[in-house]
């Protein structure tokens, strides 16, 4: 009976020690940092070979690369978990968005400033603006037309 109930505690306790891992898979030299799969990385490399000192995050089950500029986001790529390239985000001055966001923002979101913007290329070369007003990304289309809020 002892070692039955011996057992118990041992197997209780590695199952404890092996869920208590967090979902980055940290393990000795990859304490803290990102498990990025080996497919996502070939693809950046091949897509973006400018891209050095990449950060990375998980967005909605896909792998988000960030690099550039000051903030080390000026450049943003989002791919899936197979390396499949989903859209690049790349910061822009506000004044470079199409004139009718500007124009939407003032109207809709009185005294509000837009405090990031950027211009998305999704996979099939489609492009389209983001404006961050209160911390809601609006989206617009390629001529500055709303499109949706994101939250």
């Amino acid at each position: 009976m002892k070692k039955t109930a011996s057992l118990v505690v041992i197997m209780f306790t590695l199952s404890i020690a092996t869920f208590a891992q967090n979902e980055k898979g940290d393990k000795g030299k990859n304490k803290g940092k990102m498990i990025v799969p080996a497919e996502v990385k070939t693809a950046i490399s091949k897509k973006y070979p400018e891209a050095s000192k990449v950060t990375w995050e998980k967005e909605k089950g896909n792998y988000e690369a960030n690099w550039g500029g000051k903030s080390g986001e000026e450049n943003s790529v989002q791919f899936t978990p197979t390396g499949i390239f989903i859209e690049m985000v790349k910061a822009i001055p506000v004044t470079q968005l199409p004139s009718p966001v500007l124009s939407y923002v003032k109207e809709h979101y009185k005294g509000a400033k837009i405090t990031e913007a950027g211009r998305i290329t999704n996979d099939t070369g489609k492009i389209t603006y983001e404006a961050e007003v209160n911390g809601k990304d609006i989206i617009f289309d390629e001529k500055g037309n709303f499109l949706k809020v994101e939250a």
